[in-house]
């Protein structure tokens, strides 16, 4: 049987097991990858694309059914295949209600693999949308896992089945677009145009040319013939972010749009048919902007087929590690090691009410790499706003700087980096490679400095 060759994802907490299907599927031409674990698994398809996991169900931490579902709200055109040592219907059952394709049995039957590797490779329903997201490397933009977030990419999976208009909510930065991107990158118009405008962005003047396109000699400096952008995404997604800053008139001539799915080009008589799915964000209180006459309800209930609603930062703690991680390997060299946040860092970034969401975050977390000397960004190297949150002092021994006593003058560079060894040592309980880890050295250097200040471990 000859397959096309794939990106397979091989996860298994037995090395015996990955370097089997390693060396089959290689020699088979596919391109793999590899995990020891479901979380760092999960961590590998959230970061590039892979046209298929071929996943243990019995491992440690978060096991195969676990990564499964989150797999598939990251990443649904990637096909997972289940291997299992336990082999029940039960088990079977509980997998392709989720999502898998198929599942293998232990110990491993090489012929089996490539049967199912086979007959998932040549599905022809869904050979060119794999192929598409293959070649773009497209992967889901969307970073988090707490159950309020995994809530609106259910939903926004939910909705991308569908045509429907649907209306996204959220306060500034907390990542309308990047939902808007994955119902886009999830529904059948994948392999169409993706065109975003930002409607407070663009002057009034021009918002109509930009949307609907004008022709040559409509007003002055149309010199030429130009298509808006409903005609440049025909057969895509038009997501229009800061829906709510619109000017009255175009959300008359929106409204008619989305009535009638036609354009009329500035200075032109001629309509033209569209097919684009409509997606509109806005971080105003629509029903307050009706109420004060600031907005059509017969646009809004228009918009207003489905509503998604993203929960600001504060209110889902536990994504800013996974987000500040996500920041942090987008600031790291081609190439190079990505810089570490301190424990306690992450902790006042937890702890920190975030009110610019998400994109304050990404700023801060810019901000941090530039500031920090060594691979590991510690409490100074944040805001004085996320200082202040904590009273403790935690000192980085790559930027010593001196640490001043109390009632007393400052310690030497030797007291201070002594004390943030111990420290270190302290809390990973005498770890020294993940002491190492955390104070951004190496464990040669770690042992050296252990012997030069006589450390009792």
């Amino acid at each position: 049987m000859t397959v096309d060759r794939l990106r397979i994802l091989v996860v298994d907490d037995q090395s015996s097991v990955r370097e089997l299907l390693r060396a089959v599927l290689e020699s088979d031409g596919h391109e793999i990858d590899e995990a020891s674990d479901g979380k760092s698994a999960v961590e590998k398809l959230r970061g590039g694309f892979h046209d298929l996991v071929v996943m243990d169900i019995r491992m440690p931490g978060l096991d195969g059914v676990e990564a499964l579902a989150r797999m598939k709200e990251i990443s649904p055109q990637t096909g997972v295949v289940m291997m299992t040592a336990y082999a029940s219907v039960e088990t079977a059952v509980k997998a392709m209600k989720l999502g898998a394709f198929d599942y293998i049995t232990k110990p491993i039957d090489i012929d089996e693999v490539r049967s199912v590797i086979g007959k998932f490779s040549t599905r022809p329903a869904d050979a060119e949308e794999r192929k598409h997201e293959r070649d773009a490397a497209v992967g889901s933009g969307v970073v988090g896992s707490s159950p309020a977030l995994r809530q609106v990419v259910e939903l926004a999976h939910r909705v991308a089945e569908s045509d429907a208009t649907v209306l996204i909510l959220g306060e500034s930065g907390t990542g309308k677009e990047v939902i808007a991107r994955e119902i886009h990158r999830s529904s059948a118009r994948v392999r169409k145009p993706f065109v975003a405008v930002n409607c407070s962005a663009i002057p009034e003047g021009l918002l109509e040319s930009e949307l609907f396109g004008h022709e040559k000699g409509a007003f002055t400096g149309a010199v030429r013939q130009k298509k808006g952008r409903f005609e440049t995404a025909d057969a895509g997604t038009v997501f229009l972010d800061e829906i709510g800053d619109m000017s009255p008139g175009l959300q008359a001539k929106l409204l008619r749009f989305l009535q009638d799915r036609v354009v009329q080009r500035v200075g032109g008589t001629t309509d033209i048919e569209v097919d684009v799915r409509v997606l509109a964000a806005t971080n105003r209180d629509l029903e307050n902007e009706i109420a004060e006459g600031r907005f059509r309800e017969d646009l809004y209930f228009r918009l207003n087929v489905v509503t998604i609603t993203i929960p600001p930062l504060r209110d889902r703690a536990e994504d800013v590690p996974l987000l500040a991680e996500h920041f942090l390997r987008a600031q790291a060299k081609p190439g190079g090691k990505p810089k570490k946040m301190s424990p306690k860092a992450v902790r006042l970034a937890m702890a920190y009410d975030w009110p610019g969401n998400v994109r304050e975050l990404e700023n801060v977390v810019q901000r941090a790499v530039v500031l920090s000397r060594g691979e590991t960004i510690f409490p100074e190297h944040l805001p004085a706003k996320i200082q202040a949150l904590d009273a403790g002092e935690e000192v980085a021994p790559g930027d010593l700087r001196g640490a001043a006593e109390p009632g007393g003058g400052p310690k030497t560079m030797r007291e201070v980096e002594r004390e943030a060894i111990m420290d270190a040592l302290a809390k990973t309980d005498g770890n020294r490679t993940h002491a190492a880890e955390a104070l951004g050295i190496s464990r040669r250097t770690l042992q050296n400095k252990i012997k030069e200040y006589e450390i009792d471990l």
